[in-house]
């Protein structure tokens, strides 16, 4: 069988690029390994720790004025350039043609690979139970883990696949009824990019079936970019995990490793949506690190990341080219920061402006003996448990 999109084949032990390709690959490989220990578990910190979504967040100029998140800025810069460069080179090809032997048996069936992901996914929170779509929304209602059962049941029919991508959306707005509107964008994008694949994917004569996987990625990167702002705005957050488990930050001082962790989720969010290798090595690293993940945080983590997990497994395995399209390679290189520059500029401002225009003027109503402001109260038999307080 034809190797699906596979690269030309190319003699690469030869000529002057050869001589770079071990450099190339060491950059790569530094590259990978930065994500990984940037990150090395990648939990949500709102399923952990107790938090408080309307809590004022910190400045965004403190952001801006750390010099870690720019160091962390300006190593994912040099390593994104190296793999554009390496994208354009010999190596880049040998090292795509690689990905896509290793992941052809499951790009011939990505359609029924993904539908099997988003049943198993709403078999297990109904499995779980007590929870809207992930571990921080809990509902007291019984019903709604029958509505996930349903939803899974639906996803294995073309005819039925439309209602299962409207009951993703209908417990999105059900779960409105006890929680803020702001919270709940931390799983808009992936649940309407779930929710858009479903409908695209129904009816594959359709002029949009072939953007189905594409709108999914951006579901998904939309979702990372979004969530790794919290280390930003809220890094006090991360404390009790980091204190709990030190063992995390690799030895780095919770204040560094916190704010280097944010760009490498904000900037492996950004390379789902650039250039074919980029965007692979970004799906690789993340599965390396969302399976780190579990064994610090257990079966809790890994359900309420399996939708992303098997979602980055087909952006792997997908060999189709993605991102700008550049010719020359220096203004190919000076895109990757202006595209993160951009991408900050959009998700940052938005995170930072819709919180404002909620919560301006507000004040959380649990406030504990000590002061802190949460909206869950911890539970001393479950440490990192919640307990949902009444509806506001």
């Amino acid at each position: 069988m034809k190797q699906l999109g596979a690269p030309p084949s190319v003699n690469w032990k030869s000529g002057p690029l050869s001589r770079r390709a071990p450099s190339l690959a060491a950059g790569l490989l530094a590259f990978l390994g930065f994500m990984g220990a940037a990150t090395p578990a990648h939990a949500h910190v709102k399923w952990f720790a107790p938090y408080v979504v309307g809590a004022s967040p910190a400045p965004l100029v403190n952001t801006l004025t750390n010099g870690w998140f720019w160091t962390g800025i300006v190593l994912v810069v040099a390593f994104f350039a190296a793999a554009v460069y390496a994208e354009r080179a010999p190596f880049g090809a040998v090292l795509s043609s690689g990905l896509d032997r290793v992941s052809e048996p499951l790009w011939r069936r990505p359609d029924d690979f993904m539908r099997a992901v988003i049943g198993a996914f709403f078999v297990a929170v109904f499995a779980v139970g007590g929870v809207y779509l992930t571990p921080d929304l809990q509902t007291p209602n019984e019903w709604v883990s029958w509505l996930q059962l349903l939803i899974a049941m639906l996803v294995f029919s073309r005819r039925t696949m439309p209602f299962a991508a409207a009951g993703i959306i209908g417990l999105w707005v059900i779960a409105l009824r006890d929680y803020d509107f702001f919270h709940l964008l931390d799983y808009l994008a992936l649940g309407v990019g779930v929710a858009a694949y479903l409908v695209l994917a129904a009816y594959p004569q359709g002029k949009w079936y072939d953007k189905r996987f594409a709108v999914l990625r951006w579901g998904v990167a939309i979702a990372l970019m979004w969530s790794s702002l919290e280390k930003f705005a809220y890094p006090d957050w991360f404390y009790p995990l980091v204190e709990e488990r030190p063992f995390l930050t690799f030895g780095m001082p919770r204040d560094v490793f916190i704010p280097m962790a944010g760009v490498a989720e904000f900037t492996m969010g950004f390379g789902l949506l650039w250039t074919a290798l980029i965007r692979r090595l970004s799906a690789v690293a993340l599965l390396v690190i969302f399976t780190a993940a579990v064994y610090p945080f257990g079966r809790i983590d890994l359900v309420g990341h399996a939708l992303i997990m098997g979602t980055l497994f087909l952006i792997a395995a997908d060999p189709t080219p993605s991102g700008p399209r550049v010719r020359s390679l220096v203004p190919a290189i000076g895109s990757v920061p202006a595209g993160i520059f951009a991408a900050l500029v959009i998700i940052a401002g938005s995170y930072w402006g819709l919180h404002s225009l909620f919560y301006s003027g507000e004040t959380p109503s649990v406030v504990p003996a000590e002061g802190q402001l949460l909206t869950h109260l911890p539970n001393p038999e479950q440490p990192h448990g919640m307990v949902m307080t009444p509806a506001q």
